[in-house]
Order: C-alpha cells, then structure tokens, then sequence
C-alpha cells in the first residue's frame, strides 16, 4: 500500500504556481470522501483555500465538506501572538523598573528575520500536538519551497540552539546555587519555560522524522525550473533527515491535446517528463494531466482526485 494512504500528517510543498493548493485540497477531498476525518491548513500567506471551496476560512477549524475542516494560519496574527506570549512569559522574572525596556527589546526582535517562521512554525507545533488525535488525516498546504525548508528545519536549529541556552542556564544556577543559596538549587521559571519549549519542539520533530506518521509531498510541473527547484528542495531536506518520497507532477499535456503548437509543447515536455524520471527514481511519481478548466470547486477537485486515485492504484 502507499505510504501516503497511511500517513497520519501530510506537508504539501513546490514551486509557487505549480498546484500546491490544488493538490492538498484533491488530497483532503480523497480522504474526507473515504470517510477519514480530514483537517486541511494553510500556512501559506497567499491562501487560496477560500477560493477553492468558496468558503471563508480563517484561524478557527470550518467545516468544508463532511468529513473535511480547514484552517488558514496568519503568520502575522500568529507573530503578534507569539510575541504576547513572550510577553507573558516574563511577568514576574523581570524587575518592574526594566520590563519597558525588555518589551522594547521583544518588539524589536519581532520584525527580526526568522521571527514570523518561528511564530507560525509555533503554531504548527500546537496544530499537530492538539489535533493529531482528533483528526484521521492532518494536510498541511504550504508556502514556496524556500520558505516550506525554512519552516520544517526549525525543530532541529531551534532544538541545538535551546539545548545550548539550557545549558548556560543551568551552569548560571549552578553558580548561583553554590555562591547564595548553601549549594540548595535555586527556583529559575525562564529554565523551566526553556525546557517546556524544548521538550515540546523535541516532541514535533520525532513525529515529522516519523515516516509512519508524516510524509512529504512536492508539486511540480514538468519544465525547466521547477525540476530544478524540486531538485535543490530534495537535497536540502535530505540534509535535515527530511525525506520527500512522493512528487505529483502537474499538468501534463494529455495524449487528447491537438494542434501544432500543441505538439511542440508536447515534445519538449516529453523530453522533461523523461529527466524527472531519472532525476527522481528514489521518488514516487503521481502525474496528473492539465485539465480542461481551472480548479476551483470541489467537482472540479473531484476529476483531480480521480486521476490522483488511478495514480496511487498504480503504485500499490
């Protein structure tokens, strides 16, 4: 059986322009039409999920179909809520005389690059240690390539660099301890708020290097640049034990495409349609042909889901 009819969280990624929405929305309506209890999200900032369903989706949980909910995350609401709850944190660790300028100091590390990632990847974290439980199938439809790496990579950077603050902390109490407290350890909040943090990101990142629970899909079309940006995406993934195992390649001409400029499109594509198979032979490939209507309801979802069936029954 493939691996992606088994995977509990699925991340969707690619090239912007190539179909990402398109096919984690065909995904979600597969499972939900199986019966699977389906939650799609998008961390993407251009959202398109609304458009696709015609529905308003914002940071609440909305039904879609039966069996299907979606969720947009709003990287900026979600900066400015994790900076809040940075915020909170230091109530009562910092002396009232320094606290304005400790929030200063905060607001000017939230226009920081890496911020908004930090925040939303936040978010995400919570997504998929709330919901996991609750939901059969959990679709993440993501932003571009570089930012979707960025974002996956965290849980690894983000747990080296907390290891390292534990580390200083806990040598500063230590010297703490030995010098004003008789040897007796000393109450630190911002040790244990550290390592709450720590242990939850540990947590996520097994889940996402976790093959049986989660899986990586790319989209791709079959031209020049994305080959070569899905190319770059696969090494760079590899690089933080991230495996993309399964590639839809999107609108490929079909056989019933006429015409002479047709055809001359049709032959170079059959020239990259052959790279991407030699490129990719460690990949699973699912082609999808061009079809005749843009995507933008759910019937239209539903003739993508039947070629994507066709694609997964192929690979059984």
């Amino acid at each position: 059986m493939n691996e992606i009819l088994n995977q509990t969280i699925l991340f969707v990624g690619g090239k912007g322009g190539v179909g990402k929405s398109t096919s984690a929305s065909a995904l979600a309506v597969m499972f939900a039409k199986s019966g699977l209890k389906t939650l799609i999200i998008s961390t993407d900032p251009a959202h398109n999920l609304g458009d696709i369903f015609h529905k308003k989706i914002g940071e609440k949980k909305t039904p879609l179909l039966k069996h299907l909910w979606g969720l947009e995350i709003n990287p900026e609401i979600e900066t400015r809520q994790y900076i809040k709850g940075v915020k909170n944190n230091l109530k009562g660790m910092v002396k009232p005389a320094m606290i304005n300028e400790v929030h200063r100091q905060i607001d000017m590390a939230a226009s920081a690059p890496g911020a908004e990632e930090a925040a939303l990847f936040d978010r995400i974290v919570s997504v998929i240690l709330d919901e996991k439980e609750e939901f059969d199938k959990i679709i993440f439809d993501t932003a571009p390539t570089g930012h979707t790496i960025r974002l996956l990579s965290l849980p690894e950077l983000m747990g080296i660099w907390m290891d390292g603050m534990l580390e200083r902390r806990k040598k500063t109490n230590k010297n703490y301890s030995q010098l004003l407290n008789d040897g007796e350890p000393v109450e630190d909040p911002i040790y244990d708020v550290l390592q709450n943090r720590r242990d939850k990101f540990a947590s996520v990142r097994s889940i996402l290097l976790d093959s049986s629970i989660t899986g990586f899909i790319f989209v791709l079309i079959p031209e020049r640049l994305p080959i070569l940006e899905t190319e770059k995406a696969i090494e760079m993934m590899n690089k933080h034990e991230l495996k993309i195992k399964g590639l839809i390649v999107n609108k490929v001409l079909p056989l019933s495409a006429d015409g002479q400029f047709l055809e001359k499109r049709k032959e170079q594509e059959k020239g990259y349609l052959q790279l991407i198979k030699r490129k990719f032979k460690e990949q699973t490939l699912f082609e999808i042909p061009l079809l005749e209507e843009d995507v933008c309801s759910v019937d239209h979802l539903e003739k993508f889901v039947q070629h994507l069936q066709k694609e997964l029954a192929n690979t059984v």
